[in-house]
């Protein structure tokens, strides 16, 4: 995964524009509705992809065609009206139109704000190393996560990119001390594994490391940590921010027992339980950007501007 960023998004302000669109699973019209609703009283713009409440022909968990779900985030990305693109709901899908999209158009395009999280990881990956501009992991808002203080999350780091931001999780836990220092990379653990072999896999070197994942037994974690350590995804990590791993075995400890297993022989500094993955109240991440992990005291600090 390319960590570098070459040229930060811009703020968003009142009266801007963000398109919601549908990249992976079909989205829920009375969900997609709430959640516009949050975004517009934020005294945003709100755009609808074409196929946002499409359904594939045949394969019932996608939401419309590899080509059109391609076209309505490639489109939304290069309206010139549109200041952010924003992921509606995860599930899967996101891989399969990688290669439907125009990078050099995106890239040529000016900057564009993308937010989204789950199967959208692989946006983000691809956005890192075709664009090269920061990304924002955050609750979406056609999902049952999207409450108030996730929507919240996902305002501060529309509007406000720029600042110093420290992300909050009381419920952190330090599995082994230290400070790091470096960009933030990564997303959902299963979406991250399956991106090996691909041309937008890059190991997170010198990063900051993001994890999350729901609905994963615990050696079905262990063979992808597994995966991604064999394929040197991790070499050269600067510290690992792992989140929150929902319905993941119905044993948290278990999960926890994983991570340290495949996890703390990295060395580096490493805290679980960030508010950061598929819960309410999940933190907005940006991704590619600078930050400070002390994992001593379960502390993720944004600094963009080091």
């Amino acid at each position: 995964m390319d960590s570098s960023a070459r040229t930060p998004v811009k703020s968003l302000r009142r009266g801007d524009t963000v398109a919601l669109v549908a990249c992976s699973g079909p989205v829920d019209a009375d969900a997609l509705r709430s959640g516009a609703a949050t975004l517009r009283s934020w005294g945003l713009r709100v755009r609808f992809g074409a196929t946002v409440l499409g359904r594939h022909p045949h394969l019932d968990y996608l939401a419309a065609t590899d080509s059109d779900r391609a076209r309505d985030f490639e489109r939304a990305w290069l309206d010139p009206d549109v200041n952010a693109v924003i992921s509606a709901r995860g599930g899967y899908g996101a891989h399969r139109m990688i290669d439907l999209v125009d990078w050099d158009a995106l890239r040529r395009a000016e900057p564009t704000v993308f937010a989204g999280a789950s199967d959208a990881t692989a946006l983000h990956t691809a956005i890192a190393t075709h664009v090269g501009t920061p990304t924002i992991l955050a609750s979406m808002p056609a999902t049952a996560y999207f409450d108030p203080v996730a929507a919240e999350h996902l305002r501060g780091a529309l509007f406000d990119p720029h600042g110093t931001r420290r992300l909050p999780s009381p419920a952190a836990e330090t599995l082994r001390p230290g400070v790091a220092e470096g960009r933030l990379a990564g997303g959902n653990l299963t979406v991250l594994a399956a991106s090996v072999g691909s041309a937008e896999y890059r190991p997170a070197l010198g990063a900051i490391v993001v994890l999350e994942d729901i609905g994963e037994e615990p050696y079905r974690i262990d063979r992808m940590l597994t995966q991604l350590l064999r394929a040197g995804w991790f070499d050269g990590v600067a510290g690992l921010a792992i989140g929150s791993w929902t319905d993941c075995g119905g044993d948290s400890d278990a999960v926890r027992q994983v991570l340290r297993d495949r996890l703390l022989p990295l060395g580096v500094p490493t805290v679980w339980r960030l508010d950061i993955g598929h819960h309410p109240g999940a933190l907005a991440v940006p991704l590619g950007v600078r930050a400070e992990l002390d994992a001593g005291t379960g502390t993720l600090t944004v600094t963009p501007h080091t």
